[in-house]
């Protein structure tokens, strides 16, 4: 990506990323963190619902088709879902590494119309880690995983704790995620926040 600012560079003692042991295998499907996520959940009628795959590494790889709810001009997605898509590819990565992060900075170029009934095949990469700080960069394909690149972002989150979810979030949604009798899908929800 060119002319990006900066805050996207890591600093010169950033480290490689390292995939914790009990991240999702390669190719593993990650499923919604939570099912109202407007990116990944298929609690919303006109989300994204976008499913990412470990990838080797500290990678995903994801997909998602352009519906009709996501025009921006006539037959083409509208660039606020295009970034949407990006960000929640970019914050899946997280679940690799096994660490609670929110979006800090989202830089995207968009390089060629996505038309409606396309499929957007994403790629992510965690870049480096300095401190809180997960560096990552993501592109976004047309006609297949190796087609033309339509889309592309470099991204930085910022880990926190929980409590980041619970001091911000609503209320009622928060004591519905916190009162879900189903245990894996009560700590789903407060894994990532893409």
């Amino acid at each position: 990506m060119s002319g990006h600012s900066a805050a996207l560079q890591p600093p010169a003692d950033a480290v490689p990323p390292v995939r914790h042991p009990d991240a999702p295998a390669p190719g593993e499907l990650l499923g919604a963190h939570y099912g109202q996520c407007f990116g990944c959940g298929d609690g919303q009628p006109h989300g994204l619902r976008l499913q990412a795959r470990a990838g080797e590494g500290v990678s995903i790889t994801a997909e998602f088709t352009v519906q009709p709810a996501h025009q921006g001009a006539p037959g083409l997605a509208h660039g606020g879902v295009l970034a949407t898509a990006l960000d929640e590819t970019l914050g899946s990565l997280n679940w690799l590494l096994r660490t609670i992060a929110v979006t800090g900075r989202l830089e995207t170029d968009f390089v060629r119309p996505v038309p409606v009934g396309t499929v957007l095949h994403l790629k992510a990469e965690v870049t480096a880690v300095a401190g809180r700080k997960i560096y990552c960069t993501a592109t976004g394909h047309i006609g297949g995983p190796d087609g033309p690149v339509a889309v592309r972002a470099d991204a930085l989150f910022i880990e926190v704790k929980v409590d980041h979810f619970i001091d911000h979030g609503r209320q009622e949604e928060i004591r519905a995620a916190m009162e879900d009798p189903d245990q894996v899908r009560r700590a789903r929800a407060f894994e990532v926040n893409p």
